[in-house]
């Protein structure tokens, strides 16, 4: 008697782990360090040339290019090492990434051989059928497996909080979207996603922070010396050949961890002048500096509701072109359930549930249910559903 395994490779981390359990055992980024071994090749010949930092083609052969895959690789800073995800727009572009990733899940997370167990994969509601039947033959030929079910990820998150019929708001890292499930089927029709996710409001708080001269040192550039105990003194460490894409990722992991510790939504849509005067919340940067946030806690989480607000913010501003089609979260979830079948509505504004990291921000809830009670028709009984605890919200398949 063999559990199933689950992997969910979304967008901005990659879940791993057995089925029936109540969180996953492993859970990494999706995206990998990648060195052209051109540029490899060159370092180890000569250490003190400097060599051309190629931009990775992803078309290249993985014998050509060298992955590194999980948090404690991508954290370990690389010359010429750039980070790539394998998915744009929720579709995979880069199968070679894909594989390495979920190499990493079963042999070096699970230490499982893939042989002897069946497998089920999350995927978005977008899938086509392309990508399912590469996603098939990857798992049968290469890996073995002996069964593979591929199930919608809106799917499993209503079956996970015991409803065969519900809407679900799955707002992750890439993007959100809005799905409509009834008796386990995916409502294709009435599906509407949005590109606004966690990694958007994170690149917003960043853009924010620096226009007041905020600036986050990623990890890998100081070094702290105790000079006195309880004094620290940072140094600054120069790396020439570290590449810019790998700079990001090393910022936005701390502007991420600033969001999910200070953010909240706000009870009422953002207001410039009412927030512009309430306390600021303290928060310690890895170099020692100690940053103050102040409005900035409401107005990111706000973006998800008002998606304008967005073009507010210094450095924001290729927003623009987007902005016109992306529409507020209670608007979405409204025009999902007014694409289906009349008989349903009522049953799906009466289980709206809520999934994904960014949906476990505090009082996005009680937010969502407010603005939706507003727009929505007065006969429907809205009711958002969130689990109480945050591990499962960003978990989709915890109880599955």
């Amino acid at each position: 008697e063999v559990s199933a395994i689950v992997i969910d490779l979304g967008s901005h981390t990659c879940k791993a782990g057995y089925a029936g359990e109540d969180a996953p055992k492993a859970v990494f980024p999706s995206v990998v360090g990648c060195i052209d071994q051109m540029d490899a090749d060159d370092d180890k010949e000569n250490n003190d040339s400097e060599t051309n930092n190629n931009n990775v083609d992803s078309n290249k052969p993985k014998g050509k290019r060298r992955l590194y895959v999980g948090s404690q690789a991508l954290g370990f800073r690389r010359d010429h090492m750039e980070v790539v995800s394998p998915l744009k727009d929720g579709v995979v572009v880069d199968w070679d990434i894909v594989d390495s990733i979920w190499d990493h899940a079963l042999k070096d997370c699970l230490l499982v051989d893939p042989k002897e167990h069946p497998m089920l994969l999350a995927e978005p509601s977008s899938n086509t059928q392309q990508q399912r039947e590469r996603t098939a033959e990857l798992m049968f030929e290469k890996y073995k497996v002996p069964a593979l079910f591929l199930a919608k990820n809106a799917v499993l998150t209503s079956f996970a909080s015991g409803r065969a019929t519900s809407v679900v708001v799955d707002s992750g890292g890439g993007s959100t979207t809005v799905a409509p499930v009834h008796d386990g089927y995916v409502l294709q029709k009435a599906v509407s996603s949005s590109p606004i996710g966690g990694e958007f409001l994170t690149d917003c708080l960043m853009k924010s922070l620096e226009s007041k001269g905020i600036v986050i040192k990623p990890r890998y550039s100081f070094k702290r010396k105790e000079i006195q105990p309880g004094v620290f003194q940072t140094v600054d460490v120069d790396f020439p050949h570290t590449t810019e894409s790998y700079k990001l990722y090393s910022q936005r992991v701390i502007a991420s961890d600033i969001k999910e510790c200070v953010c909240r939504a706000p009870d009422t849509p953002y207001d410039e002048s009412a927030y512009s005067n309430i306390p600021m919340t303290p928060y310690e940067l890895p170099d020692g500096q100690t940053i103050e946030i102040g409005s900035d806690r409401f107005k990111i989480p706000d973006i998800l509701f008002n998606p304008p607000l967005a073009q507010t913010i210094p450095g924001m501003d290729n927003f623009a072109e987007i902005s016109p089609s992306v529409r507020g979260l209670p608007q979405m979830v409204i025009e999902s359930i007014n694409r289906c079948d009349v008989d349903i509505r009522k049953e799906l504004f009466g289980s709206i549930l809520l999934a994904g990291g960014t949906a476990s921000m505090q009082q996005l809830k009680e937010r969502l249910e407010k603005d939706l009670l507003e727009e929505s028709p007065q006969a429907a009984r809205v009711k958002v559903l969130a689990s109480g605890n945050a591990t499962e919200r960003r978990f989709r398949f915890a109880v599955v």
